[in-house]
C-alpha cells in the first residue's frame, strides 16, 4: 500500500493488478506491477470524468491556444453499497481550503448507534475527515475532498463522498475551476484503441448492479462488435475471455486493426 500511494495509485487498484502479492506483507524482493495505463470512460472529454467502479477520475484541463490536450488522473474512494456514490453529470459548485466537516444528521445517527458520538462541527486540523481541502460538488451533501485516512484511498467506504489522497488533492485544488462539469459514470468494461492495437479493461462491477459473469461478457461483446462497426479489426477471443475472468483493471490487448 506505500508503494501504491507513491505512484497514485488506489487500495484495490494494485491488489487487483498484483493478485499473488499480499498487501500488508508483500516479502522482500516481491516485483509489484504498477498498473499506470489507462483506458479514458467513454464519455465527453472535458472538465472531470468519475468512473465509480474503476475509483479513478480523469480531469481534463482546458488546452491553451497552442497547447496540447491534456488528462490527468488521481485513484479515489467512492461510497459503499449502502451509501452509493449517486450517477450523472453534475459540476464543482465551490472550494474551500481548511474546511470545517459539519456531520449530516444521518452519519451522526450512525456513528451515535457504533457508540462514537459525532459533534456538530469537525474543526480544521488532523482529525477532520475532510483533510485540508475541499471540493462541494452541485449535487447537494457531496463533495470531492481530501482525508485523514489516506489508506482507504482507492476502496468503497465513504458515504457517497469521493476521497482523495491529501498529496492529490493539494495539486488538483488549485488547478480546477469553480463551474467544472462532473460527470460521475458506471463503467466497468472500457474499450479503445492505441495505434493498431485494439485493448479493453475490465474492472469488478459494483455489488449492488448484480451484474452475473454472462451478462458482463454481452456487454462487453456488444461493445466490441461496435468498435468493430467503426473499424475493422481481428479479435483475439482467448485474450478477451481471460480479460473478463480476471477483470484485473489492466488494459489487456484483445485484437488488431485488420
Amino acid at each position: 500500500l506505500d508503494v501504491a500511494r507513491r505512484y497514485s495509485i488506489g487500495q484495490d487498484e494494485i491488489v487487483l493488478a498484483n493478485p499473488k502479492v499480499d498487501r500488508w506483507l508483500p516479502g522482500e524482493d516481491t516485483e509489484v506491477l504498477i498498473p499506470s495505463r489507462y483506458i479514458i470512460p467513454d464519455a465527453s472529454r472535458e472538465g472531470v470524468i468519475l468512473n465509480v467502479p474503476e475509483m479513478r477520475l480523469y480531469y481534463f484541463p482546458k488546452a491553451g491556444k497552442d497547447g496540447p490536450a491534456e488528462v490527468v488522473t488521481y485513484p479515489v474512494s467512492v461510497g459503499r453499497m449502502d451509501w452509493a456514490t449517486p450517477l450523472g453529470v453534475t459540476r464543482l459548485a465551490s472550494k474551500t481550503e481548511n474546511p470545517s466537516w459539519r456531520p449530516p444528521k444521518s452519519i451522526r445517527a450512525e456513528a451515535e448507534a457504533r457508540g462514537e458520538p459525532l459533534p456538530e462541527i469537525i474543526p480544521p486540523g488532523p482529525d477532520n475527515p475532510l483533510g485540508d481541502h475541499a471540493l462541494r460538488l452541485a449535487l447537494p451533501g457531496y463533495l470531492l475532498h481530501g482525508t485523514n485516512k489516506p489508506y482507504g484511498v482507492g476502496m468503497r467506504v465513504s458515504h457517497g463522498c469521493l476521497r482523495m489522497y491529501p498529496e492529490d488533492i493539494a495539486e488538483l485544488f488549485p488547478e480546477i475551476p469553480v463551474g467544472t462539469r462532473v460527470n460521475i459514470v458506471n463503467q466497468p468494461v472500457k474499450i479503445g484503441w492505441f495505434l493498431d492495437s485494439f485493448y479493453i479493461e475490465v474492472h469488478p462491477p459494483l455489488e449492488e448492479d448484480t451484474v452475473g459473469q454472462q451478462k458482463l461478457i454481452e456487454n462487453a461483446m456488444d461493445m466490441v462488435n461496435q468498435a468493430w462497426q467503426a473499424r475493422p479489426l481481428v479479435l483475439d477471443a482467448q485474450s478477451l475471455k481471460k480479460a473478463l475472468r480476471e477483470t484485473s483493471g489492466l488494459p489487456v490487448r484483445i485484437g488488431r486493426a485488420k
